[in-house]
């Protein structure tokens, strides 16, 4: 073992023993060696939103997933990650942590801002193996991620606002071959409405499930060959998501239903895409069970024009029956919501996303800006510009 003179120094006028120093030596290189395949990465997203003719008396739409910006001036996250990937041996192992900070971050409310962290193994079953997510996961279903940036748009989606974010559990992946990949795990049920993350264990006591009960989940992901010529790389993914969750009322919960597609077109540059959100929500009571449902299409579209430019639309209807993303209207209307976003994407400076944002909701039931304190909404279309500035690191 060969010391350097500082330790050599130290060990000489007896304040450490060479022994001890070179078993210190020895974890750090085990530390070193255990980090040496570690990368991180991340992002801080910022943006400037102006909601148009507002005024700033009465709800504006969930713009983003914390639901808090509006005119003004906003940091909206800041996300830091971690990752040691899996070699590619029969039983790999691997990690994943992602802290996310600021008023969108999203993750599992009990354990701070961590929004995933998960331990990740290889088992040698069948051709491929199976790949295991366990611990903190992002949601399997839905269009879009909830990592900023990945979107086409800066503003998330009807249907976004309706899945779930985050599960707490074990989630299996096998890919059979290069077409088709399945998933199907268990994780913990949620304690608070139908968006939250089911991340944590349900409160025992009169009316709740029993904490044995869990949150089921399955998808399925099809992937299309090179045979396909231009509609090679099309890709189809449906998935479920079943939970009960602790709202004090015996079975209550949500299943989410999701279907996405991803389709490319003639035109080298024009792709396409469309998903469909379905969300029942059980409303139960000792005597009686009813379920209520919500659900949304969408349609995507994006035009890269050049290599740093892209043009992305993205147009939704959503029938909010079980008033998920709307209260209901007088006399318990149902709101059916509408929206529209254009979004132009440019890549000015390294590392820099940058995008210029108009978007349009209107819903038939009025439901944005008040006159007065107290009083009612009375506006059926909310009108948004915002810039969005991402650095990716």
């Amino acid at each position: 073992m060969k010391f350097n003179k500082w330790t050599v120094g130290l060990a000489a006028v007896g304040a450490i023993s060479l022994v001890s120093a070179a078993r210190a030596d020895e974890k750090m290189s085990q530390v070193q060696t255990a980090l040496s395949n570690t990368t991180i990465s991340g992002y801080v997203d910022t943006s400037a939103m102006w909601n148009l003719g507002s005024q700033n008396g009465g709800l504006t739409p969930k713009y983003t997933p914390g639901g808090v910006n509006g005119d003004g001036f906003n940091l909206n996250a800041i996300d830091i990650a971690l990752d040691k990937p899996e070699d590619a041996g029969p039983w790999a192992s691997g990690y994943h942590v992602e802290l996310m900070y600021g008023p969108d971050a999203v993750g599992t409310p009990s354990i701070g801002n961590v929004r995933q962290a998960y331990v990740t193994l290889r088992t040698p079953v069948g051709a491929n193996g199976i790949d295991w997510k366990v611990g903190v996961f992002d949601t399997i279903i839905g269009y879009e991620s909830s990592t900023d940036g990945a979107n086409p748009n800066f503003t998330r989606s009807y249907g976004y606002q309706l899945e779930p974010t985050t599960e707490t559990g074990i989630l299996g992946t096998y890919k059979i071959n290069d077409i088709i990949s399945v998933s199907a795990g268990m994780a913990n049920s949620g304690t608070a409405g139908a968006v939250a993350a089911s991340g944590n264990a349900l409160a025992a006591g009169p009316g709740n499930p029993a904490e044995t009960q869990k949150t089921y989940l399955g998808s399925i992901a099809l992937t299309a060959p090179d045979s396909w010529g231009w509609a090679k790389g099309a890709t189809l993914n449906a998935g479920v998501i079943d939970a009960l969750n602790a709202q004090g009322a015996a079975n209550a919960g949500n299943t989410w239903y999701y279907a996405g597609v991803t389709v490319p077109t003639p035109i080298s540059a024009l792709k396409v895409g469309s998903s469909f959100d379905y969300t029942e929500a059980h409303n139960a009571t000792a005597l009686n069970h009813s379920d209520d449902s919500s659900w949304d299409a969408a349609l995507y579209t994006t035009y890269q024009a050049s290599d740093k430019l892209s043009l992305n639309l993205r147009g939704e209807y959503l029938d909010d029956g079980a008033a998920q993303l709307y209260a209901a209207g007088p006399g318990g209307t149902r709101h059916e919501a509408t929206e529209v976003t254009a979004t132009v994407q440019y890549q000015l400076w390294a590392n820099v996303l940058s995008r210029v944002e108009l978007r349009w909701d209107h819903v038939g039931a009025k439901a944005y800006n008040a006159t007065a304190a107290g009083a009612g909404p009375v506006d059926e279309n909310a009108f948004l510009l915002a810039l969005n500035l991402i650095y990716q690191f």
